[in-house]
């Protein structure tokens, strides 16, 4: 199941049995499904405090995955900082809502096993984020 929760800012317009279908059919291209995932869209003050709390990190950032896989199937809670994805989009001079896909995707990614912190992971993530943009652009015609 996946749940979407708010904690400091008003909940995203984002089609939920839509952006669901997106999410299971990525985690399908790996070999996974879906279990329990729980999406939090925060504030800055939220996402700062929990990289500081459980990461040990001082600093903002767009999002922050806890993963709690089982074999196949991901579960997770993921949290989301509105404010970054919004001030990442301005400087990107991409669409917000684009933005939060990507973030969106970034994190379950994430939970199939995608990182981006070593040497060329980042490249390999970020195709992955594009590759699952253009399904949900797809999915969307339909």
């Amino acid at each position: 199941m996946i749940t979407y929760q708010t904690m400091g800012t008003a909940m995203p317009h984002i089609p939920k049995r839509k952006t669901n279908e997106w999410i299971k059919s990525v985690a399908a291209t790996y070999g996974k499904k879906v279990g329990d995932i729980a999406y939090i869209f925060c504030d800055d003050d939220k996402i700062i405090e929990v990289n500081r709390q459980y990461l040990g990190h001082d600093y903002y950032t767009d999002i922050i995955t806890f993963d709690y896989d089982d074999g196949n199937v991901i579960n997770g809670d993921i949290f989301i900082s509105i404010d970054t994805v919004r001030s990442n989009a301005e400087e990107q001079g991409t669409e917000y809502d684009e933005e939060l896909h990507r973030v969106i995707i970034h994190g379950v990614l994430h939970l199939c096993g995608i990182n981006d912190k070593g040497p060329g992971e980042r490249e390999i993530m970020e195709a992955a984020e594009n590759k699952a943009l253009d399904a949900l652009k797809e999915m969307a015609k339909e």
